[in-house]
């Protein structure tokens, strides 16, 4: 129960610095703006990494199956 009290003061310390000091919430909104872009990041870099099986798995199957399309169409 201590941690949630803990975890609630440094909440209300923060609010209080923010809700007091325009610069302070400026650096919040920045700080929350670079960690979404950080898990922005990440999240594309394991979705469309190479190195990743399922990706290349997926990268293999798009193109196979492009690779048929082409071939009906040059059949035609």
């Amino acid at each position: 129960m201590t941690a949630y009290y803990f975890w609630f003061g440094i909440f209300i310390f923060v609010f209080y610095l923010v809700a007091t000091d325009d610069s302070v919430a400026y650096a919040v909104t920045l700080v929350s703006k670079i960690v979404r872009f950080q898990y922005e990041k990440i999240k594309w870099w394991l979705l469309h990494n190479p190195a990743n099986p399922i990706v290349k798995w997926l990268m293999w199957r798009n193109a196979l199956r492009m690779a048929k399309e082409l071939a009906k169409e040059f059949d035609k």
